[in-house]
């Protein structure tokens, strides 16, 4: 009962963590135009609507009283079917926005540089964390939480690396490449990791 305690309370600062993500990079959009900055913005946005839903499915299914084992095992699969789905969708916009962003001054890309560092740190312990509630009482949400975590992780360090050479040698071709080339592999990380996740749940259903 405790690691099920445990599990909602970290879903929970999972969700409150992952809320003022979009808000501030989208404001900071009112000022910066960077392709990394724009794409991820939708990708936090997409994975907020992920966490939230992950949040009232675990909270339901962890009730023993009120979700038998086959309803749970459903509403598991349709919780990181949709965590998974948001993933690809994230990747896919996050590819056509770096595809055709062109704009030459990037402006200022400092909110979306605080929040990718604040990112790297905070999901780096949120992966953690997710993989030993995992370990220590398998279930299907918190294993697909501790992989968006890890990706979330990653994706960070490289918006990190892209926004930064946009500050330190800005209108570039280093910052433009860097700006361009993070968006890329960020999005074809998402689109792996989301795209992995809906084959193992779908393929659940079909055994």
């Amino acid at each position: 009962m405790s690691n099920k305690k445990s599990g909602t309370r970290t879903l929970l600062w999972s969700v409150l963590m992952s809320s003022p993500g979009p808000l501030v990079v989208g404001l900071g959009l009112i000022s910066g135009r960077s392709s990394t900055q724009i794409a991820d913005f939708v990708r936090r946005s997409a994975e907020l609507l992920a966490i939230i839903m992950s949040f009232v499915i675990y909270k339901i299914t962890t009730k023993n009283d009120t979700c038998d084992e086959i309803r749970r095992k459903k509403l598991e699969r349709m919780s990181n079917v949709f965590v998974g789905a948001m993933m690809c969708i994230g990747g896919t916009f996050m590819i056509i926005l770096a595809l055709t962003s062109n704009h030459a001054d990037k402006g200022n890309v400092i909110p979306g540089l605080a929040i990718a560092v604040m990112g790297v740190i905070a999901n780096s312990i949120f992966w953690r964390k997710y993989t030993r509630l995992h370990q220590a009482e398998p279930n299907a949400i918190l294993m697909v939480q501790a992989r968006l975590y890890r990706a979330k992780t990653l994706v960070d360090a490289c918006v990190t690396i892209a926004l930064l050479s946009v500050v330190i040698v800005p209108g570039s071709p280093v910052s433009f490449w860097l700006d361009l080339i993070g968006s890329l592999v960020v999005a074809l990380y998402l689109i792996w990791c989301g795209g992995r996740t809906v084959y193992e749940m779908v393929g659940k259903v079909t055994e």
